[in-house]
């Protein structure tokens, strides 16, 4: 059993930044995988970003590409999102993942999972940016 409490979402103005921390009740090394995920209020439950925590290899959603980037530190057993460039439609809760299968028999860094494979979340932080 893996706990998982994100923190550091709030209120900002469009094109600031914010970065989301998550804080793992293990080894996050020992986590296969670990991601970003985000819902706003009526949609599905994206996937943001992922992360290999064995060697740092990344996935990263085209809407967010190049603005978000994940990152660990095993260190503190701790998974982190900073966020640049924010967008109103950024507005969502965000929630971390841990651990899901291989989707299609790829590497998590290859293919991203639906929110249906997650195995472990958080509790969810809110983000809401305004224009």
């Amino acid at each position: 059993q893996v706990q998982l409490v994100e923190s550091g979402g709030g209120s900002v103005q469009a094109g600031r930044s914010l970065r989301l921390s998550c804080a793992a009740s293990t080894y996050t090394y020992s986590i296969y995988c670990m991601g970003w995920f985000r819902q706003a209020p009526g949609n599905a439950r994206e996937v943001l970003a992922t992360i290999y925590t064995a060697a740092g290899a990344t996935n990263y959603a085209d809407s967010v590409k190049g603005r978000f980037t994940i990152s660990q530190d095993n260190a503190k057993n701790t998974l982190y999102l900073q966020m640049n460039s924010l967008k109103p439609e950024d507005t969502a809760m965000y929630y971390c993942a841990a651990d899901w299968p291989r989707v299609a028999g790829l590497f998590c860094w290859e293919e991203p999972p639906p929110a249906r494979l997650v195995y472990y979340w958080g509790q969810g932080t809110k983000v809401t940016v305004s224009s």
